[in-house]
C-alpha cells in the first residue's frame, strides 16, 4: 500500500507499531457508540488489529503533522449486508473524538475515493453507518457519497445500541461520477458536487 497524502494529512499503511494508537480511538465509548456501543478492550482491539493487517485495498493511519487523527479504509465488500461484488469497495474511518468536526473524515475520505477509482479502477465505493449517525451521514454526502438505501442489519445490535432499531443506511459513488466531476481533470481530492 502506498501512502497518501492531502493538503493536511499524511495516510500512512498500518503496521504493528499503530497498535497503540488503535487503542487510543476504540477505547473511547464515544467513538464506537455506533459502532459496538461501548468502548473496545485492549484484546479486542489486538483482534481488530490482526484483521485490518490483511485488509483487501488498505488501511491507513492518518497524522496531521505528527499528530495522529484516526484511520481510514478500504476494503471489498464483506459480510451479510454486502454483497460480494468484484470492483466494488467499502470506505470507513474513524477519529479521535478531539478532531471530530474539523473537515478530517472528509479530506482523508476523498484522497480514498481518488485511490479507489484512480489507482484501483474500482467501479463503485460505498460506506455503511447507523440511519442515526447523522454525523457519519453528513461527511459521507460532503464527500459526494449519495444515499443508496436504507436496510436492516443481519446483526443484532439492538440491546446495546441507542437507535438501532431505526436500521442502517448506505451511500455511494460510482466511478463514472467521480471522474466526471473531478475538476479540470485533476487527481487533487475534492467532491464531486451533490446528486440532482
Amino acid at each position: 500500500m502506498p501512502t497518501l497524502r492531502t493538503p493536511r494529512l499524511t495516510l500512512v499503511p498500518l503496521t504493528d507499531e499503530h497498535l497503540d494508537l488503535e487503542y487510543e480511538l476504540d477505547s473511547d465509548p464515544e467513538v464506537m457508540r455506533y459502532l459496538t456501543g461501548r468502548a473496545a478492550t485492549r484484546e479486542e482491539v489486538e483482534q481488530a488489529h490482526r484483521r485490518r493487517m490483511n485488509t483487501g485495498h488498505g488501511f491507513w493511519m492518518g497524522f496531521a503533522d505528527e499528530d495522529f487523527i484516526g484511520w481510514w479504509i478500504l476494503r471489498p465488500p464483506h459480510g451479510p449486508d454486502q454483497p460480494d461484488v468484484e470492483g466494488e469497495a467499502e470506505l470507513g474511518y474513524r477519529l479521535l473524538r478531539r478532531h471530530w468536526r474539523q473537515g478530517y473524515a472528509r479530506e482523508g475520505s476523498l484522497e480514498l475515493l481518488r485511490y479507489g477509482f484512480e489507482e484501483l479502477d474500482l467501479d463503485r465505493i460505498f460506506a455503511q453507518t447507523m440511519a442515526v449517525n447523522t454525523p457519519s451521514r453528513a461527511t459521507m454526502a460532503s464527500a459526494g457519497l449519495t444515499f443508496a438505501r436504507a436496510f436492516t442489519s443481519a446483526i443484532d445490535y439492538e440491546d446495546h445500541i441507542d437507535g438501532a432499531d431505526q436500521g442502517e443506511v448506505e451511500y455511494e459513488i460510482k466511478r463514472e461520477r467521480w471522474l466526471a466531476c473531478r475538476p479540470g481533470g485533476s487527481t487533487t481530492a475534492a467532491a464531486p458536487p451533490p446528486a440532482r
